[in-house]
């Protein structure tokens, strides 16, 4: 009897980096021999966002939520004993994508690796981050020239690689519905694709970029949605390719994508129950074979909780091939085609994303829909729905609103139980940095830069000068900030003003007592939430802002990426009552230190300043120490308490002071 075929399995990846270059080497190695087959490399947030690490606004971020890279000595060394000609890379890279791509292409030149044979994706989808993500560096025209440079120097140049990877994942995280997160990303890649062909490439040129256009999605925890919304990805994809643009070969127009399943989902009550959680979400991707996913990588089950080690990083791999290996999934075709309720379900997604499709296209398409705020309030808005179905109990997450008794869980205890970055590792990064400055041919970086300079000026492919430079011994920064110069900087809308209010629960109470401290106070409630530092996660921070505004209060918030200064100043100029930081990157405790220096420093000491993120408890105990009101974590999911919790030490304050 002859053995079943079976289908390749996906590529089994593990989204990592942190500390260094060095480290992260090391962990890469590590999950390569354990049978990992593609490398997905986390940048940290000054890499994402063209700093160096000793930039101000980089302070407490070096090494936090991935690898610093700020030139080629730190690629050299992220890469080193690790044969890039045999890689299929991931980049979650977006701003600093040609950069990156750049020092990744010189770093590979080193190693004999010719181009041709690279494999592998930059995310390189600059629209998501207006919407969800908040790492954009320049307006969303400049940026999306940067996209296209990208994709026509790959499709020539590289043409294994995946220049592009519409993002979808991040707008389930900021709060999309299904129907929002087919249509906001299908209306990414058409204004992509619609701006490399007004670039006049030929038919057969523009088939290609088609075929290297990848997606890269969230699975959520309704799995029969989400199967349903991944067959609708893959219709819809076709549809617009054949009839919007008229791509002929059938292999061009397939709907390519890699998915990392929700960690939105993921709690940090109960967090073993994530392992479940992770499981089946990752089933809503690779069991319709004519769906399947071609990448998988699935977070940590303590990602809520901090960064995960090895061993949680391991025990996700596990789970990718157990499935593939232990079980038959792999032997047989699509086990959902004919099935009634997926086809009906299929067709609506299909509808009512055509129809939103339609809508922003009346926009002017999706870059116009940003600019409006029209797409941003819509996450905002859905978000706010998401929230108030956990606070209500008609969405039951467990261990959270339903079924909290518990167990003390062995798996969280004990030092060592997440990992941490050590303090030192910012010092010795810009230690590195400023001996790379040193060593280099200062007239060779001073050429370079003056080459990128004027392409980016004449409207040339900055890609070629960019590899260049890299090679010439720029760093991140003055790619950065060369680029700054001539596209300048942009700051997106929160689509927190256009937000629609919130009326459920009991935030008619919390409006009462709003209104009776204004009343005593002399003057209503004033509250300025903060995003300091270079974290663009703005989910929370557009959430209480939404919530303070509902409860009655004067909400002053102007969105991500504040330095400290600018933070203390607006509470100055303001004449807040309650200063809220909201800090997910893991930098928590040097930026809160900062803040709570200044403002001691301006006279401010009086004016109590709250903390929201992903937060352990032995740091809240520091950020306390340091005079924090009041800490608040994913486990805290009932804003009108949160809101609550605002008045009453808002109050306390003011009769302290009196």
């Amino acid at each position: 009897m002859t053995a079943p075929h079976k289908d390749k399995p996906w590529i089994f990846r593990t989204y990592a980096g942190h500390s260094t270059a060095a480290e992260s080497n090391k962990l890469y190695k590590k999950n390569l021999a354990k049978g990992q087959t593609g490398l997905s490399i986390a940048f940290d947030l000054p890499t994402q966002t063209g700093y160096d690490s000793d930039h101000q606004l980089a302070r407490g971020e070096v090494g936090k939520v991935g690898v610093p890279i700020a030139n080629l000595g730190d690629m050299r060394t992220l890469f080193d004993g690790i044969p890039i000609a045999e890689m299929n890379t991931s980049m979650t890279i977006n701003a600093t994508a040609p950069w990156l791509m750049a020092l990744y292409i010189a770093a590979a030149d080193e190693q004999g690796a010719p181009r041709k044979v690279l494999q592998g994706t930059t995310q390189n989808d600059i629209i998501k981050e207006y919407l969800s993500r908040g790492t954009y560096v320049f307006p969303p025209a400049p940026s999306l020239r940067l996209t296209r440079d990208m994709i026509l120097f790959t499709t020539s140049e590289v043409p294994k690689w995946n220049p592009m990877n519409v993002c979808s994942y991040h707008l389930q995280e900021a709060g999309a519905t299904p129907v929002q997160e087919l249509s906001y990303a299908l209306a990414t890649a058409v204004a992509v694709l619609d701006t490399v062909k007004a670039a006049g490439v030929s038919e057969a040129a523009f088939e290609d970029v088609v075929g290297r256009i990848s997606f890269f999605v969230n699975a959520g925890m309704r799995f029969v949605t989400e199967l349903c919304k991944m067959r609708a990805f893959t219709e819809l994809w076709e549809e617009i390719t054949r009839e919007r643009y008229g791509v002929k070969n059938e292999k061009m127009r397939r709907f390519r994508y890699g998915v990392q399943v929700n960690s939105l989902g993921l709690t940090e009550q109960q967090p073993e129950n994530n392992v479940y959680r992770i499981l089946i979400e990752t089933l809503a991707v690779v069991l319709s074979k004519n769906a399947r996913a071609r990448a998988v990588q699935l977070p940590a089950w303590n990602e809520a909780l901090g960064l995960p080690r090895p061993f949680d990083q391991q025990w996700s791999l596990r789970m990718q091939q157990i499935l593939a290996y232990e079980t038959d999934l792999l032997e047989y075709g699509d086990l959902f085609d004919g099935n009634p309720a997926i086809t009906k379900k299929v067709e609506e997604l299909k509808a009512a994303a055509r129809e939103e499709l339609q809508a922003i296209d009346a926009m002017g398409g999706a870059v116009a829909a940003i600019d409006s705020g029209y797409m941003k309030s819509k996450l905002v808005e859905s978000n706010t729905r998401r929230l108030e179905g956990i606070e209500s109990g008609e969405q039951t997450v467990v261990g959270v609103n339903r079924f909290k008794e518990t167990e003390p869980s062995p798996l969280t205890t004990g030092d060592g139980a997440i990992m941490v970055v050590p303090e030192h590792v910012e010092a010795q990064q810009i230690e590195r940095l400023q001996a790379w400055r040193a060593q280099r041919d200062a007239g060779a970086v001073k050429k370079a830069l003056a080459d990128l300079r004027a392409a980016a000026s004449e409207g040339r492919s900055v890609m070629e000068p960019s590899i260049a430079a890299a090679k010439a011994g720029v760093t991140t920064g003055e790619w950065g900030a060369t680029l700054r110069e001539i596209f300048g900087e942009y700051r997106a809308p929160t689509g927190v003003g256009r937000a629609a209010r919130q009326t459920s629960g009991d935030i008619g109470a919390v409006r009462g007592e709003v209104e009776r401290v204004s009343q005593k106070l002399g003057r209503r409630i004033k509250f300025l939430v903060g995003k300091p530092g270079l974290d663009g996660h703005s989910n929370g921070a557009e959430q209480i802002a939404v919530r303070a505004r509902d409860s009655g209060m004067e909400v002053v918030y102007e969105g991500i990426r504040l330095t400290p200064a600018e933070i203390v100043n607006a509470a100055l100029e303001e004449g807040v009552h309650c200063v809220g930081l909201s800090i997910l990157s893991g930098s928590h405790v040097p930026l809160v230190r900062e803040t709570m220096e200044r403002m001691r420093a301006e006279g401010l000491s009086h004016i109590p300043v709250i903390v929201g993120g992903i937060i352990p408890p032995e740091d809240e105990k520091v950020l306390k120490g340091a005079g924090v009101a009041a800490v608040y974590t994913p486990k805290d999911f009932d804003l009108n308490a949160i809101m609550s919790d605002i008045v009453r030490i808002v109050e306390a304050s003011a009769s302290k002071a009196a």
